[in-house]
């Protein structure tokens, strides 16, 4: 007997993304309910079209995991009524990530907080995925004090409306048109954007702010010291980041280069002679975290021990769909 899935957010980029990884994967579905805040439209399961249905409040009933791929506000409303049905939800939201009582959880780093779950699991934001998977066992050989982070954010982190922006700027610069803006704040075609989220008020985003605080409740670091940019550039799929460790203990590139081509979820491009290194080109529609330019932080002062690395990863994927996955994996074999 298999489970009884609910997708919320099917229509979504990241939804549509879930439906086709539980697929990849061969996920046990007994059965597969597709949602959104209003139905009325398809979803494709093992080459047949599933209806979209509104969601109500009879919508979880009898399903034993839902995967949410929605707004903060919608999943705050909604996810406790999935759990009062008896549902485990896996959330994609940021409504959740920061509460004591919910793991927030990256399973090649920290699947042992599953089993606390009392009904909600939350997976991280996408870059703090990017960035853990390599950095995690980094930080249990050397003890990562310090995380310097600059990331460079494809426009489908801004969904579909992101996604057809570009191509739209793309295609009227060609033809000379005037170019519209309404997904980012300003022109994304040939340009680039410091600013994903709101503005707080110490000047960081909300999406700068996601880095430091997932990451210390992830690696259980409370005073991890963490400093974050985030950037919008004019790529379609997968994000990329510039990090720069600090370590407790000294770590050599070639040490770090052994650790990370054993390290699970992750695969080492850095082989700067052949111009091997890690794009988004190369990290689309796949699940492992490319990871090079290792290299030492030169900058430090004598005795200090740090790091520089470049990664990249498919955010719709490992930063979202296949993250939440992979933890529905685990609850239910859990069972």
């Amino acid at each position: 007997m298999g489970a009884n899935i609910a997708v919320f957010g099917a229509t979504g980029v990241v939804g549509a993304e879930m439906i086709k990884i539980l697929e990849e994967r061969d996920f046990p579905v007994e059965n597969l309910r597709l949602l959104a805040s209003k139905g009325g439209r398809y979803g494709n399961w093992r080459s047949r079209d599933i209806p979209v249905e509104g969601v109500g409040a009879s919508s979880f009933e009898g399903i034993d995991i839902a995967l949410f791929a929605v707004e903060g506000e919608v999943s705050a409303e909604w996810a406790p009524v999935a759990v009062r049905s008896g549902a485990v939800v896996i959330d994609n939201s940021s409504a959740f990530r920061m509460d004591p009582d919910v793991p927030l959880v990256v399973p090649e780093v920290n699947p042992e907080d599953i089993a606390r779950h009392k009904g909600i699991i939350a997976n991280p934001n996408c870059s703090t995925i990017i960035a853990l998977v390599p950095l995690a066992p980094l930080h249990r050989a050397a003890g990562i004090s310090r995380l310097v982070a600059s990331t460079y954010q494809a426009v489908s982190g801004a969904g579909k409306a992101g996604l057809e922006e570009l191509e739209n700027q793309i295609l009227d610069y060609a033809q000379g048109k005037p170019l519209n803006s309404s997904a980012f704040p300003y022109q994304i075609a040939f340009n680039l954007i410091p600013h994903i989220d709101a503005f707080t008020e110490g000047g960081y985003t909300k999406e700068e702010l996601k880095m430091r605080n997932e990451s210390r409740k992830i690696l259980h670091v409370p005073d991890l010291r963490v400093n974050c940019t985030c950037v919008r550039v004019p790529v379609l799929r997968s994000h990329s980041e510039s990090l720069t460790i600090e370590t407790e203990r000294g770590l050599s590139p070639e040490e770090a280069r052994s650790i990370l081509k054993e390290a699970p979820g992750v695969k080492v491009i850095d082989s700067p002679a052949e111009k091997a290194y890690p794009m988004p080109l190369f990290a689309s529609d796949q699940d492992l975290i490319h990871v090079g330019r290792i290299r030492r932080d030169e900058s430090l002062e004598e005795g200090r021990s740090g790091l520089v690395l470049w990664v990249s990863g498919d955010q719709l994927r490992k930063g979202a769909a296949t993250n939440a996955v992979q933890i529905a994996e685990q609850v239910w074999n859990s069972k």
